[in-house]
């Protein structure tokens, strides 16, 4: 039994929680990492489940500077101090990796930075005694004052209908095509586990039906990249050609089994709610996952938000009723619920960045790292054009993370890649966030309708645009006293003339 009280125990050594272990250490914290598999990255030795994944990867960017690199870099995870990191794009030259590249990237991290990790310690049990943690992993306990999990959403979300214990779930589910030959089939869901499984059954199955209560959403529409991504869109295409395959609106109200396969009750939305009974030879659930609460006694059980399935977060990224007990990875995406890109490598690398500094600040009197200035309008323009024109981590979580100016008299401090709702929660007297975002509505109108958007730009004349740009908000003890939107620019290059006379012109009115 381990009786030493470490600073922190992170649970799970997926991307997050191994370049947690890599901050952590920098810092000098006594941390350990306890992870279930054999390996990192365990639980991409399953998922996705046909191998592919759809986080880019895109080598070839005609850059030399390794920040801008890493806008189109989705999968290397950042290193604290180190000046020459690994990167996932010597790993592999495809757009779309296999999940196996990933597993040896995230084994050569941890050799490399000689992280200190536990593998084979499945946690059964987490409980409080006193101020400390304690953590059960078959004979042995695991003690620390704070405790990270980054286990990830491990345990499948299954809708409540009779019968849905009858179906396929997407976590077992046979992935060889061959088997559906000449099948009618059903895949619930319309999230990219669902789209990824109907693709792979198109060319075998005789009809392949994707089902679920909500309107299908495009990330190239809605720019949220958990959304339906054209790699996994080709059943889409047969639907609106009359191929077979089709897209269904509604609900499952019941299914049956009997020896002619399964008897599905669909509720249409589109046509009131009218029930239609189909016959279908498989049907697979693929909604998606949840977050594990199970392991914590109760009282220090985290609470639950969006169907229970992921924890409710402060912030900071601490639990709303734990104290103590914070999350990073993907079940962060609580924060940002399918707006900006928590929930993915190339968002959640940079909260998780940002997660040391807060534990830093709170914990260890460590303030956060900043720069001074003079607060006079060309230093501050020369500052937030310079960081707009490099900055990986405001590109990938626009609109979630900003940088924040904080004037005082003469001076200003510079912060970077700050929580926004961190900043408002505790506003200083005089400050400016500076974001890189889409603009209002931008998912109202299609990207490609070119005749459309002219319509809604000549409407707006606030100087607001679509497509991600940046936006220095101006704040005054909490309030909102003025905005200005730097224009769009198709390279997102921000140093033109018509970029940078009017964002001076803003901070000297401002200041």
């Amino acid at each position: 039994m381990a009786e030493e009280v470490l600073d922190y125990l992170v649970v799970g050594a997926g991307p997050a929680g191994v370049q947690l272990a890599q901050f952590l250490g920098r810092a000098g914290r006594r941390y350990l990492v306890l992870e279930a598999g054999s390996a990192p990255g365990h639980f991409f030795e399953t998922f996705p489940r046909h191998r592919t994944l759809i986080s880019i990867n895109k080598k070839h960017t005609g850059y030399t500077d390794p920040e801008l690199n890493l806008r189109m870099d989705w999968n290397s995870i950042l290193a604290d101090g180190d000046d020459d990191p690994i990167l996932f794009t010597d790993y592999s030259e495809k757009l779309f990796p296999d999940a196996e590249d990933l597993l040896r990237y995230l084994a050569d991290y941890v050799a490399k930075h000689q992280l200190d990790v536990r593998y084979g310690t499945r946690v059964t049990r987490i409980r409080r005694d006193g101020e400390a943690f304690v953590l059960t992993a078959g004979a042995e306990e695991f003690r620390a004052t704070r405790l990270i999990m980054a286990t990830g959403v491990t345990k499948p979300y299954i809708p409540d209908f009779p019968g849905a214990d009858l179906i396929d779930q997407y976590v077992d589910v046979d992935v060889d095509p061959a088997s559906f030959t000449d099948q009618r089939v059903l895949v619930l869901g319309k999230g990219n586990s669902a789209f990824e499984t109907a693709d792979n059954l198109i060319e075998r199955a005789a009809v392949v039906h994707v089902g679920g209560p909500r309107p299908v959403k495009l990330a190239w529409r809605t720019h949220f990249v958990g959304h339906l991504r054209a790699y996994n869109a080709g059943i889409l295409d047969m639907y609106q050609l009359k191929l077979q395959h089709a897209i269904l609106d509604g609900d499952v109200r019941e299914v049956r089994k009997d020896a002619d396969g399964y008897h599905v009750k669909f509720a249409f939305a589109r046509a009131d709610e009218v029930i239609k009974e189909i016959r279908y030879d498989r049907v697979i659930c693929c909604t998606g996952f949840r977050f594990d609460a199970a392991l914590f006694d109760e009282d220090c059980r985290p609470e639950l938000t969006i169907d229970d399935r992921f924890p409710a977060q402060t912030p900071d990224w601490e639990s709303v009723n734990v104290p103590g007990l914070h999350f990073a990875g993907t079940i962060t995406q609580v924060r940002d619920f399918k707006k900006a890109t928590s929930a993915f490598i190339h968002g959640f690398r940079y909260g998780a960045r940002a997660l040391v500094k807060v534990l830093n600040e709170r914990y260890h009197d460590v303030p956060w790292p900043h720069t001074e200035l003079p607060a006079k309008p060309d230093a501050l323009t020369g500052a937030v054009i310079t960081r707009i024109n490099r900055t990986s981590g405001l590109y990938q979580q626009f609109g979630f993370l900003g940088d924040v100016v904080v004037v005082d008299g003469d001076t200003a401090r510079h912060l970077e890649e700050v929580p926004v709702d961190r900043v408002l929660a505790n506003p200083p007297d005089d400050a400016y966030v500076v974001t890189l975002d889409y603009g209002p509505d931008h998912d109202k109108v299609d990207p490609f309708d070119f005749v459309a958007r002219a319509a809604q730009d000549k409407a707006n004349d606030h100087g607001e645009g679509h497509y991600l740009h940046p936006i220095v908000r101006h704040y005054r003890r909490g309030e909102l006293v003025a905005t200005h939107h730097v224009t769009e620019n198709l390279e997102n290059e921000w140093d033109k003339e018509v970029h940078v006379e009017p964002l001076t012109a803003f901070f000297t009115r401002e200041l």
